[in-house]
């Protein structure tokens, strides 16, 4: 597991909870019972289309975490919703060729951030383009 890992974030977020030092959980944290990850930077901007396009407006980072430095369990699971919001058809427990994610059960640990990427969306239709520095 020597592969980073990868999590979207908004900006104003993670920089409040890293600036205070109070343990990083997602807003759906406790309905889904985990934070979502991915190991495939491709997925990156197709995740991010599908599951915050529409509902967040702000600025987004992607941290890139380096697994070992992480105290919390990850299991490779199935695509799951965040929130409310479903994976794409293809993405669905059981469909051919759907990918498993990394999810983790716990905190992001500060020290397991590698580096902060900034992600480019369009002014207009808020729609994820890419990772700099990963897509």
């Amino acid at each position: 597991m020597d592969k980073p890992l990868y999590h979207l974030v908004p900006e104003n977020s993670w920089l409040s909870h890293k600036q205070s030092r109070t343990p990083y959980f997602p807003p759906t944290y406790q309905q889904d019972g985990f934070i979502h990850l991915t190991k495939d930077a491709n997925f990156l901007v197709g995740v991010a289309n599908n599951f915050y396009t529409s509902k967040d407006p702000w600025e987004w980072i992607c941290l890139r975490i380096d697994p070992r430095k992480l105290t919390s369990e990850v299991r490779y699971e199935p695509a799951a919703p965040v929130g409310d919001t479903a994976p794409p058809d293809g993405w669905k427990d059981g469909a051919a060729q759907a990918p498993v994610f990394p999810h983790l059960y716990g905190t992001i640990d500060f020290d397991a951030v590698a580096k902060e990427h900034r992600v480019e969306r369009d002014a207009e239709t808020g729609s994820f383009l890419s990772v700099e520095g990963v897509t």
